[in-house]
């Protein structure tokens, strides 16, 4: 039995991807013979090295909701830029419906400084100090896409220097 679980952990670490699940819920459809019960699952998949993605499934177990929500969760990945102090480069905002996330960056050490499902996209996507504020909706799924949505339009200075075709060292302050 030892073995089994050993090889179980060696396999997790050779494909680097971790998933965790956010929220399960258990949702009714009405139907001409009465109701039709079904799983939700938000999730987030994440390598800790950068890339990340959520995703959503539905279907009447919650061992293929899951898998469904893998699936979705990998067709929607973010690559993040991070610094030296996996941090990020500069402040951004990110907005999902009603949902808006604050996100900037924090100092080394401060680690990651948010709640619900904001807190599980940036620790999967490798980020270690950041500071990040929900405002407007408590949405779980809203909130997490909103993060990606910031995270997504993050820019590094080379990429910032490139786009205005300026020297990377005019970006800098004097």
């Amino acid at each position: 039995m030892a073995n089994r679980k050993k090889q179980g952990k060696v396999k997790e670490k050779d494909s680097g991807w971790e998933e965790r699940v956010v929220q399960v819920k258990r949702v009714t459809k009405v139907v001409k013979g009465g109701k039709k019960l079904s799983f939700r699952v938000i999730l987030v998949v994440g390598n800790e090295q950068g890339q990340v993605g959520v995703g959503v499934g539905k279907a009447s177990d919650v061992i293929g909701a899951v898998k469904k929500g893998v699936t979705d969760a990998k067709k929607h990945l973010v690559t993040v830029p991070l610094t030296k102090s996996n941090s990020i480069p500069h402040p951004i905002n990110g907005i999902s419906g009603a949902a808006q996330v604050v996100l900037r960056p924090s100092a080394p050490g401060s680690g990651v400084i948010a709640g619900g499902s904001v807190r599980t996209v940036l620790e999967l996507s490798g980020v270690q100090n950041i500071l990040a504020k929900q405002l407007g909706s408590n949405n779980t799924l809203n909130n997490a896409r909103a993060v990606l949505n910031g995270l997504n339009q993050l820019r590094t200075f080379s990429e910032a220097a490139k786009d205005r075709g300026v020297p990377i060292e005019n970006l800098y302050s004097k």
